[in-house]
């Protein structure tokens, strides 16, 4: 069977002195995302290039505009959806913005948390993402690309692996 998986954005939008990351707090859907941490992010469009939409994704959820972001990683989630289906995310650092960020969006609450409280998996985000949120926030240049199946929305992951060449 073919993989045809949604194409999404993630992005992590750093404070000017890289201490804070800009999340959404989930508090506006009962659902089994609700009260966890994430970047801002979405699909993409079928007419947009993975950067285009996650600065797109960046201004509808926080009214910052992007004027600097880099790659990180990209992330494929097979059986993640609701009903089965897959996710392919490109991972984004947003480096530089011109604005100031909302206080919520449609999801939830915008909270600046600590960059390291964040990698050290002291913030309440999905579980498997506590594998990978390392990797976006140290100091080696060169982009991760990982799998983490899972078995189901409400489900956790069942394995997880990356390469970094």
């Amino acid at each position: 069977m073919a993989y045809t998986p949604i194409l999404a954005t993630l992005g992590y939008v750093v404070s000017k002195d890289r201490e804070s990351v800009l999340m959404i707090r989930r508090t506006r859907h009962e659902d089994p995302a609700f009260g966890k941490y994430n970047g801002v992010g979405g699909k993409l469009n079928e007419d947009e290039d993975c950067a285009a939409g996650m600065a797109r994704e960046v201004f509808e959820e926080t009214g910052v505009t992007v004027t600097a972001m880099h790659l990180r990683g990209t992330l494929s989630w097979p059986g993640f959806g609701g009903e089965n289906e897959s996710w392919f995310g490109f991972v984004f650092v947003i480096d530089e913005y011109e604005g100031a960020p909302g206080t919520g969006n449609h999801e939830g609450e915008l909270e600046w948390v600590r960059t390291r409280d964040l990698v050290d998996g002291k913030v309440n985000t999905w579980p498997g993402d506590r594998l990978w949120l390392p990797l976006v926030f140290d100091d080696d240049p060169r982009p991760f690309h990982g799998v983490q199946p899972y078995d189901g929305f409400e489900v956790q992951m069942e394995a997880w692996a990356f390469t970094r060449l």
